[in-house]
């Protein structure tokens, strides 16, 4: 696969969707920066698509729905491992 400038822009924008996605499938409210979806969602969609082509469904004609569902899985893991290490971290003991 080539790098470009164009791959690096779609990777954020498709990281920023999926990030965004992760996060309405989690319930509860995460408290956490745009900027921490975004990177969560580009690292989910990586994972997602490596897992998709290591299986062989992610070349397909049209939208490659289960890449996406792949991608989307590992960003509401992600989004949910770090809203819960963050939830931990606030918590005064009196």
């Amino acid at each position: 696969m080539e790098l470009t400038v164009w791959g690096i822009i779609t990777a954020l924008i498709v990281g920023l969707i999926v990030g965004a996605l992760g996060r309405l499938v989690v319930p509860g409210r995460q408290n956490m920066p745009i900027w921490l979806h975004m990177l969560i969602g580009v690292g989910a969609a990586l994972l997602g698509t490596i897992l998709a082509r290591a299986i062989g469904v992610a070349d397909t004609a049209g939208v490659d729905w289960r890449e996406l569902l792949f991608q989307i899985a590992f960003a509401a893991i992600g989004v949910a491992l770090v809203a819960g290490v963050g939830r931990r971290r606030h918590v005064t003991h009196r």
